[in-house]
């Protein structure tokens, strides 16, 4: 289940990058994050220390945190020219009014920009939670529209899910997104092991369902917060519940608990799991 993952990045964590870079397959995507606080430079740095190390890099970009169209014309040309980046991942962004002209990202595509600039696939979002902003008919409604502008313009859509403690709704949200006859690849978005209050917090600041069940089912009790917590139970139900009807479905993988962190526990995941597979048991 965890062959063919990807990766979320913030431009700090070109250091963390480069030490779990051997434990890493070669052409894995890495989405480095838009946060208020980096430059643009930071993440084009980063981007391009991605491509360096054999990844592949897939920047941000939020619609409403860029300010002029000058300033997402000089994201994409150098995002392109300098790192290679052929994938690009598009969200509205978090804050309420935009500090340019860009509300969502429809607004983004538009502009015909990544396309002239040689983009290949463009990442949407995916909420299987829901969103605290937007009813479920108007989430389904616009991820189809994006969905058929990204096809429109020549790229490959692909779907990136905002990540979630509980397979069943995930599993749900799958077969739904199916039987509306979107076929775009989908990444699954998974916590890395964390701290508990660290999942937490993460969890209500993205509006992600952690309720005293989701998280039992999880592996976690509420009324114990102390410890950490990795996505074992989560990745084996979802293991058992994807079929080939679901489409291409592989996992995204948020380091809430630190980069290296994850994918060595990704390792671990994945040798345990074979080892199952084989009637060997686990040094």
């Amino acid at each position: 289940m965890t062959d063919g993952y990807s990766l979320e990045m913030t431009a700090k964590d070109i250091d963390a990058l480069g030490i779990a870079a051997p434990m890493v397959a070669p052409a894995t995507p890495i989405a480095i994050t838009f946060l208020p606080g980096e430059t643009m430079d930071a993440r084009i740095a980063a981007a391009i220390r991605v491509r360096e190390l054999g990844f592949e890099p897939m920047p941000h970009l939020s619609a409403r945190r860029i300010t002029s169209h000058d300033e997402l014309t000089a994201i994409v040309e150098r995002s392109t020219a300098e790192a290679g980046v052929r994938r690009v991942f598009l969200v509205a962004g978090d804050p309420p009014v935009p500090v340019g002209p860009f509300a969502d990202t429809m607004s983004l595509l538009r502009t015909g920009l990544f396309e002239r600039h040689g983009i290949k696939a463009v990442g949407i979002a995916g909420h299987p939670d829901g969103h605290p902003a937007m009813k479920t008919a108007e989430l389904w409604a616009a991820l189809a529209e994006k969905d058929r502008e990204v096809i429109d313009r020549g790229m490959a859509p692909l779907i990136v899910t905002q990540f979630g403690f509980d397979a069943d709704p995930l599993l749900a949200w799958l077969g739904e997104l199916r039987e509306r006859g979107i076929t775009a690849p989908v990444r699954i978005g998974v916590p890395g092991p964390a701290g508990i209050k660290t999942l937490l917090r993460f969890a209500a600041h993205c509006g992600v369902g952690a309720t005293a069940s989701v998280m039992s089912k999880y592996g976690v009790s509420l009324t114990k917060l102390l410890g950490t917590a990795g996505p074992d139970r989560l990745i084996d139900t979802l293991g058992k519940g994807i079929t080939p009807g679901h489409g291409a479905v592989r996992l995204h993988f948020y380091p809430f608990g630190g980069l290296q962190r994850t994918v060595e526990w990704i390792g671990d995941y994945a040798a345990r799991h074979n080892s199952r597979k084989k009637g060997v048991r686990p040094a």
